[in-house]
């Protein structure tokens, strides 16, 4: 009896401390982000300014689509025209212009490229 039962405590330890890759990504908080950018600010981490400022309405993988957000893994837009787009904003989206250095929205945009479907 008492062998069942820590086999029932280890295995509930066991289970409480698992990660999914999904909550690791949750996890990835804006201060680590912020950290990550300011090592290198002349080539800034776009999947850092991502999380810190898209993830809430493009969601991790560009698929959300809150507020009326795009699906970044179906667009067809060109490098140029995402940049546009998070310089000026559209729609609902927020201008980051003011927000982000020209370094930093290139960067962004560059990330974004990489969660389009591969063919």
């Amino acid at each position: 009896m008492r062998i069942c039962r820590l086999s029932v405590f280890f295995g509930l330890l066991l289970w409480a401390n698992c990660e999914s890759a999904d909550e690791k990504m949750k996890r990835y908080s804006a201060e680590e982000a912020a950290k990550r950018d300011q090592t290198n600010p002349q080539h800034p981490d776009g999947m850092a300014i991502f999380r810190r400022h898209c993830i809430v309405c493009h969601g991790a993988d560009g698929k959300l689509g809150l507020n009326g957000a795009k699906d970044l893994s179906a667009s067809e837009r060109s490098l140029p025209e995402r940049v546009e787009i998070i310089t000026k904003g559209k729609n609902l989206m927020t201008p980051f212009g003011a927000i982000l250095s020209k370094e930093e929205i290139e960067a962004v945009a560059n990330y974004s490229l990489s969660l389009k479907k591969q063919q």
